[in-house]
């Protein structure tokens, strides 16, 4: 798999033709967003949109988000562009927002899942952008990795997952938002969050006051890894179990700390006392002089949800990395919207 540095704020004119000529071919590139790794064909190309799904081991019933360069680009993936989805394109575009709207029909299926209704996307990277704009064509890019494994927010967690998957890879550095956009439905009276990101609900529905659109989540519907496609979710992301890493994951209150030591002295106590351990910790500490316990790597995440968010994949590969077997997570605080796509990934991590 060749992996290309590219510069992310000036991105080389030759490297970019480079990438945007394989997406024209068909081929897979993968490439910086602000928000993880994109895995991205051409969105309008069947055979190109199913070797991401291929490479990725990725189920037909979850769709694709296809990512343009303009507003105008995406207006031409819909067959009837909502006055919601202009109304959040222009406050928002380009940003870690994906607005699905009624699907042109051109849009082949298989990026839809078989759904009348496209998730469409304009990445804030400059890498993504100028990559766009040089294909000349949407480019269908889920996260690059294996399906239900932790997204990739830098070239090398690309190369760890997919291997020789993918003919070339854009290393633009660390990306600088860390989860998956927020997704919302237009296609109805009311705008619908399919799947919460960092872009939170409140900032949406003040742009969306002066055209008297409400803003409403969505009823939590998690999907089976083995669904069938007429299961298909209005959004990606919503498998049972996603952004995993391999390790068992518990996730937990703070207050439970001391439930949760005792936990792990009577699982060591149960013949598993060789388990690595990885810990994501804001405010407790589960390191204590009891001997089974001992064996916990500690990470301390930030306070600050944006800056967890940023931080949490990582760290999560980091546990990959090490080995780990355990991976014990402090839940983020309830009631705080600002946690609400963070809240997302870690209880379908530890599902």
């Amino acid at each position: 798999m060749p992996v290309v540095r590219i510069d992310p704020q000036h991105p080389e004119p030759e490297l970019i033709e480079q990438a945007a000529a394989l997406l024209r071919a068909g081929q897979l590139v993968a490439f910086p967003t602000e928000t993880v790794y994109g895995l991205g064909a051409n969105a309008l190309d069947p055979e190109a949109v199913a070797r991401i799904y291929a490479a990725k081991g990725r189920p037909a019933w979850n769709p694709v988000i296809a990512h343009v360069p303009s507003i105008v680009a995406a207006r031409e993936l819909s067959r009837a562009w909502p006055a919601s989805a202009e109304q959040l394109a222009t406050h928002f575009w380009p940003g870690p927002l994906t607005l699905v709207v009624p699907k042109a029909a051109h849009v082949p299926e298989i990026s839809t899942a078989g759904l009348d209704a496209v998730a469409v996307r304009m990445p804030d990277h400059a890498v993504a952008l100028a990559l766009l704009t040089a294909a000349g064509v949407p480019v269908a890019a889920p996260s690059a990795n294996r399906f239900t494994q932790v997204s990739p927010t830098t070239a090398a967690h690309v190369v760890q997952s997919l291997g020789d998957r993918v003919p070339l890879v854009l290393d633009g550095g660390p990306c600088a938002v860390g989860i998956e956009s927020t997704v919302v439905d237009c296609t109805g009276d009311d705008v619908v969050i399919l799947r919460p990101g960092m872009l939170g609900r409140e900032s949406l529905q003040a742009a969306l006051e002066e055209i008297g659109v409400f803003v409403k989540f969505a009823t939590r519907r998690a999907v089976a890894h083995d669904a069938t496609p007429d299961m298909a979710p209005r959004s990606p992301g919503m498998a049972d179990r996603h952004y995993a890493p391999k390790a068992e994951v518990w996730l937990f209150d703070g207050a439970q700390s001391n439930e949760v030591q005792d936990a792990l002295a009577k699982r060591a106590r149960d013949g598993t006392p060789g388990v690595r351990m990885h810990a994501l910790l804001r405010s407790v500490s589960l390191a204590s002089h009891d001997n089974h316990v001992a064996s916990v790597t500690e990470v301390r995440m930030p306070d600050d949800a944006s800056q967890y968010a940023r931080a949490l994949y990582a760290a999560l590969h980091d546990a990959d990395a090490a080995g780990a077997g355990l991976v014990l997570i402090e839940a983020p605080p309830e009631g705080d919207s600002r946690w609400d796509g963070v809240r997302d990934r870690l209880s379908r991590a530890a599902r």
